[in-house]
Protein backbone atom coordinates (compact mmCIF):
# COMPACT_ATOMS: atom_id res chain seq x y z
CA UNK A 1 0.00 0.00 0.00
CA UNK A 2 1.09 3.55 -1.09
CA UNK A 3 -0.18 6.90 0.48
CA UNK A 4 -2.56 8.65 -1.55
CA UNK A 5 -1.38 11.97 -2.74
CA UNK A 6 -4.72 13.86 -2.51
CA UNK A 7 -5.22 12.70 0.69
CA UNK A 8 -2.42 11.45 3.50
CA UNK A 9 -4.30 9.55 5.60
CA UNK A 10 -6.12 7.16 2.65
CA UNK A 11 -4.56 4.29 1.50
CA UNK A 12 -4.35 2.60 -2.48
CA UNK A 13 -2.84 -0.41 -3.67
CA UNK A 14 0.54 -0.41 -4.63
CA UNK A 15 1.49 -1.70 -7.92
CA UNK A 16 4.85 -3.33 -7.05
CA UNK A 17 3.20 -5.17 -4.17
CA UNK A 18 3.20 -8.64 -4.95
CA UNK A 19 -0.16 -10.70 -4.45
CA UNK A 20 -0.39 -12.36 -1.10
CA UNK A 21 2.39 -9.95 0.56
CA UNK A 22 1.09 -8.28 3.93
CA UNK A 23 -0.41 -4.62 3.42
CA UNK A 24 1.87 -1.40 3.70
CA UNK A 25 0.57 0.75 6.53
CA UNK A 26 0.26 4.59 6.78
CA UNK A 27 3.06 6.84 7.98
CA UNK A 28 0.33 7.59 10.88
CA UNK A 29 -0.25 3.92 11.44
CA UNK A 30 3.42 2.79 11.97
CA UNK A 31 3.39 6.26 14.25
CA UNK A 32 0.53 5.31 16.11
CA UNK A 33 1.90 2.34 16.80
CA UNK A 34 4.87 3.74 17.73
CA UNK A 35 3.35 5.98 20.53
CA UNK A 36 1.25 3.09 20.98
CA UNK A 37 4.37 1.03 22.34
CA UNK A 38 5.56 4.36 24.76
CA UNK A 39 7.80 6.40 22.14
CA UNK A 40 7.44 9.73 23.51
CA UNK A 41 8.18 11.43 20.46
CA UNK A 42 5.70 9.55 18.30
CA UNK A 43 3.07 10.51 20.31
CA UNK A 44 4.19 14.19 20.04
CA UNK A 45 4.11 13.89 16.38
CA UNK A 46 0.70 11.85 16.78
CA UNK A 47 -0.87 15.55 18.03
CA UNK A 48 -0.66 16.54 13.97
CA UNK A 49 -4.02 14.76 13.97
CA UNK A 50 -5.67 17.81 16.18
CA UNK A 51 -7.22 19.49 13.95
CA UNK A 52 -9.50 16.47 12.38
CA UNK A 53 -10.35 16.54 16.41
CA UNK A 54 -11.03 19.59 16.79
CA UNK A 55 -13.38 19.66 13.53
CA UNK A 56 -15.49 16.45 15.06
CA UNK A 57 -15.77 18.51 18.79
CA UNK A 58 -17.06 21.75 16.54
CA UNK A 59 -19.07 19.27 14.56
CA UNK A 60 -20.73 18.19 17.28
CA UNK A 61 -20.89 20.79 20.16
CA UNK A 62 -21.30 23.87 16.91
CA UNK A 63 -18.72 26.17 15.73
CA UNK A 64 -19.36 28.89 18.83
CA UNK A 65 -20.06 26.46 21.97
CA UNK A 66 -18.07 27.88 24.62
CA UNK A 67 -16.57 24.97 25.59
CA UNK A 68 -14.89 23.60 22.25
CA UNK A 69 -11.23 24.23 23.67
CA UNK A 70 -11.34 22.56 26.71
CA UNK A 71 -13.61 19.20 25.37
CA UNK A 72 -10.61 19.04 22.30
CA UNK A 73 -8.20 19.24 25.30
CA UNK A 74 -10.12 16.29 27.07
CA UNK A 75 -10.23 14.56 23.55
CA UNK A 76 -6.37 14.94 23.40
CA UNK A 77 -5.37 13.54 26.52
CA UNK A 78 -8.38 10.68 25.75
CA UNK A 79 -6.40 9.97 22.76
CA UNK A 80 -3.04 9.40 24.08
CA UNK A 81 -4.58 7.15 27.13
CA UNK A 82 -6.52 5.25 24.46
CA UNK A 83 -3.31 4.34 22.07
CA UNK A 84 -2.26 1.04 24.03
CA UNK A 85 -5.71 -0.05 22.54
CA UNK A 86 -4.94 0.89 19.11
CA UNK A 87 -4.72 -2.20 16.90
CA UNK A 88 -4.57 -0.48 13.28
CA UNK A 89 -8.12 -1.52 12.47
CA UNK A 90 -8.49 2.54 10.89
CA UNK A 91 -6.13 5.21 10.24
CA UNK A 92 -4.80 7.37 13.34
CA UNK A 93 -6.69 10.30 11.86
CA UNK A 94 -10.28 8.23 12.47
CA UNK A 95 -9.36 6.80 15.94
CA UNK A 96 -8.76 9.90 17.21
CA UNK A 97 -11.78 11.70 15.47
CA UNK A 98 -13.79 9.04 16.99
CA UNK A 99 -12.33 9.48 20.80
CA UNK A 100 -13.36 13.33 20.17
CA UNK A 101 -16.76 12.72 19.26
CA UNK A 102 -17.42 10.72 22.29
CA UNK A 103 -16.23 13.78 24.24
CA UNK A 104 -18.01 16.60 22.82
CA UNK A 105 -20.99 14.25 22.72
CA UNK A 106 -20.56 13.54 26.79
CA UNK A 107 -20.20 17.58 26.88
CA UNK A 108 -23.16 18.37 25.41
CA UNK A 109 -24.88 15.98 27.73
CA UNK A 110 -23.67 17.50 31.07
CA UNK A 111 -24.42 20.74 29.82
CA UNK A 112 -28.29 20.00 28.64
CA UNK A 113 -28.26 18.44 32.59
CA UNK A 114 -26.93 21.49 34.00
CA UNK A 115 -29.24 23.55 32.02
CA UNK A 116 -32.25 21.26 32.96
CA UNK A 117 -30.90 22.31 36.45
CA UNK A 118 -31.72 25.72 36.25
CA UNK A 119 -34.27 25.41 34.34
CA UNK A 120 -35.03 29.63 33.68
CA UNK A 121 -36.64 28.91 30.61
CA UNK A 122 -33.99 30.19 27.94
CA UNK A 123 -33.40 27.45 24.72
CA UNK A 124 -29.80 26.17 25.72
CA UNK A 125 -29.66 25.03 22.34
CA UNK A 126 -30.06 28.81 20.80
CA UNK A 127 -27.29 29.85 23.74
CA UNK A 128 -24.66 27.17 23.08
CA UNK A 129 -24.96 27.02 19.49
CA UNK A 130 -26.88 29.71 17.51
CA UNK A 131 -24.77 32.72 18.50
CA UNK A 132 -25.05 35.22 15.59
CA UNK A 133 -22.59 34.84 13.02
CA UNK A 134 -22.65 37.59 9.69
CA UNK A 135 -22.07 34.94 7.60
CA UNK A 136 -24.11 31.68 8.74
CA UNK A 137 -28.13 31.38 7.53
CA UNK A 138 -30.41 30.50 10.83
CA UNK A 139 -32.36 28.32 9.16
CA UNK A 140 -29.89 25.74 8.56
CA UNK A 141 -28.03 26.71 11.99
CA UNK A 142 -31.46 25.21 13.30
CA UNK A 143 -31.05 22.53 11.64
CA UNK A 144 -28.02 21.80 12.68
CA UNK A 145 -28.51 22.33 16.16
CA UNK A 146 -31.87 19.84 15.66
CA UNK A 147 -29.38 17.52 14.74
CA UNK A 148 -27.06 18.14 17.40
CA UNK A 149 -29.58 17.93 20.03
CA UNK A 150 -31.22 14.48 18.70
CA UNK A 151 -27.65 13.03 19.78
CA UNK A 152 -28.59 13.16 23.19
CA UNK A 153 -31.99 11.37 22.82
CA UNK A 154 -30.99 8.50 20.90
CA UNK A 155 -28.35 5.45 21.80
CA UNK A 156 -25.02 6.19 21.92
CA UNK A 157 -24.10 4.04 18.51
CA UNK A 158 -26.59 5.39 16.23
CA UNK A 159 -25.72 8.95 18.03
CA UNK A 160 -21.86 8.38 16.86
CA UNK A 161 -22.45 6.72 13.58
CA UNK A 162 -24.67 10.02 12.73
CA UNK A 163 -21.95 12.28 13.88
CA UNK A 164 -19.42 11.00 11.98
CA UNK A 165 -21.24 10.25 8.95
CA UNK A 166 -23.35 13.44 8.51
CA UNK A 167 -21.78 15.79 10.50
CA UNK A 168 -18.01 14.83 9.41
CA UNK A 169 -18.94 13.25 6.32
CA UNK A 170 -17.23 9.73 6.28
CA UNK A 171 -17.69 6.74 4.34
CA UNK A 172 -19.73 3.83 5.02
CA UNK A 173 -16.78 1.83 5.25
CA UNK A 174 -14.87 4.31 7.21
CA UNK A 175 -17.64 4.64 9.91
CA UNK A 176 -17.61 0.65 10.22
CA UNK A 177 -13.80 0.13 10.31
CA UNK A 178 -13.23 3.76 12.74
CA UNK A 179 -16.30 1.82 15.02
CA UNK A 180 -15.80 -1.93 14.73
CA UNK A 181 -19.19 -2.42 13.57
CA UNK A 182 -20.51 -4.57 10.26
CA UNK A 183 -21.61 -2.55 7.69
CA UNK A 184 -24.95 -3.80 8.03
CA UNK A 185 -24.76 -2.48 11.16
CA UNK A 186 -23.95 0.72 10.47
CA UNK A 187 -26.84 0.94 7.73
CA UNK A 188 -29.74 0.15 10.60
CA UNK A 189 -27.72 3.10 13.10
CA UNK A 190 -27.87 5.54 10.33
CA UNK A 191 -31.76 4.11 9.60
CA UNK A 192 -33.08 4.44 13.28
CA UNK A 193 -31.07 7.74 13.76
CA UNK A 194 -32.57 9.46 10.88
CA UNK A 195 -36.13 7.77 11.75
CA UNK A 196 -35.49 9.70 15.68
CA UNK A 197 -34.89 12.89 13.84
CA UNK A 198 -38.35 12.78 11.61
CA UNK A 199 -40.49 12.04 14.44
CA UNK A 200 -38.87 14.74 17.01
CA UNK A 201 -39.56 16.95 13.80
CA UNK A 202 -42.94 15.18 13.11
CA UNK A 203 -43.75 16.40 16.62
CA UNK A 204 -43.48 19.45 16.55
CA UNK A 205 -45.29 22.22 14.33
CA UNK A 206 -43.83 25.11 15.72
CA UNK A 207 -40.14 23.19 14.62
CA UNK A 208 -41.70 21.93 10.99
CA UNK A 209 -42.36 25.55 10.02
CA UNK A 210 -38.96 26.71 11.15
CA UNK A 211 -37.47 24.47 9.05
CA UNK A 212 -40.11 24.64 6.52
CA UNK A 213 -41.05 20.67 6.46
CA UNK A 214 -43.80 19.50 4.80
CA UNK A 215 -46.05 17.28 7.75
Amino acid sequence: MRESPANPFRVVPHPAREHGDPPIESADKVLARAAAGGDVVATRRLQRVAPRMLRAVRAVLGPAHADVDDVLQQALIGLVQALPSYRGECEPVHFGARIAVRAAMAARKRARAAWARHDDGADAEAVVDLAPRPDDDAREARRRAVVRGLLEQISEEQAETMALRFMLGWSLEDVAQATGAPLNTVRSRLRLAKEALKKRIDADAALREELEVDP
